[in-house]
């Protein structure tokens, strides 16, 4: 398992790929830090630090104590929950600004692995359970997050449960263009372009399809021209509200956003 320190900051400035300094973050105004102001930054400032990950390591084990939060700055990292039998499920995707990890809670519930190259900003978790008492930015910001975070798991059961392939396509290519759009605070009137993070694999584990399924309907969704495909990984979406439809979803950008 890859441990995180929680002394240090283990990356140099030259390895780290997003800025360390909290008013360029790329995630800014989207983190748990979102509403904090400069004095409530400065608290932070001097508990933080960031570790980076290279796709496929472990991030932190199920029960295994964890000693640390934090927000994913650059790259998505999956939680997978395993079973007494060795059988694995995907539970869920962390993209850029989701946080990781639970204060109050000891121990990590489920497996976090970095999907793709991954950078995270990370708190020392007893001075950050400290500074949630003291600075109610931090904790109104948790709250709405867990909040969202909990309607979009319903969300994914109603894609997991009742949708077909295509929508369950439709919605996941929906969901990471949303939030990319969102992290370049840009509006979704254009096309929206994006490189896909995860590989069709990735994605039939997380949607519950095989390899095959998910490589024809991706193929449908171009060759109807609902996206545009540059080799496997560059994706371009026209016109969102049709992708949308073609998910099922309301055109309003339901809770993803």
């Amino acid at each position: 398992m890859t441990q995180i320190n929680t002394g240090a900051p283990m990356l140099n400035e030259r390895s780290l790929a997003v800025s360390q300094q909290c008013d360029s973050c790329p995630i800014r105004h989207r983190a748990v830090c979102a509403r904090c102001e400069t004095d409530e930054l400065e608290l932070l400032e001097d508990i933080k630090y960031y570790r980076k990950f290279e796709a496929g390591q472990t991030v932190i084990w199920s029960g295994d104590r964890m000693d640390f939060v934090g927000s994913v700055v650059s790259g998505i990292a999956s939680l997978t929950q395993t079973m007494e039998d060795g059988r694995t499920q995907m539970v869920g995707l962390l993209l850029p600004s989701d946080f990781v990890g639970r204060p109050g809670r000891d121990c990590a519930a489920y497996d976090v692995v970095a999907t793709t190259d991954l950078v995270m900003c990370c708190f020392r978790k007893s001075p950050f359970e400290d500074l949630m008492l003291r600075t109610p930015h931090i904790a109104q910001r948790l709250l709405e997050m867990t909040l969202d975070e909990l309607d979009a798991a319903r969300e994914w059961m109603l894609v997991l449960g009742r949708k077909t392939a295509r929508e369950k396509i439709a919605s996941l290519l929906s969901i990471i263009a949303r939030r990319d759009a969102s992290l370049k605070l840009k509006g979704s009137d254009g096309p929206l372009v994006f490189d896909l993070p995860l590989t069709r694999e990735a994605m039939a584990d997380y949607l519950g399809l095989t390899l095959e399924t998910v490589s024809r309907q991706i193929s449908a969704l171009k060759r109807d021209g609902v996206i545009h495909l540059e080799g496997k990984r560059h994706v371009t979406i026209p016109d969102l509200t049709r992708l949308l439809e073609e998910a099922g979803d309301d055109a309003d950008g339901g809770v993803f956003a």
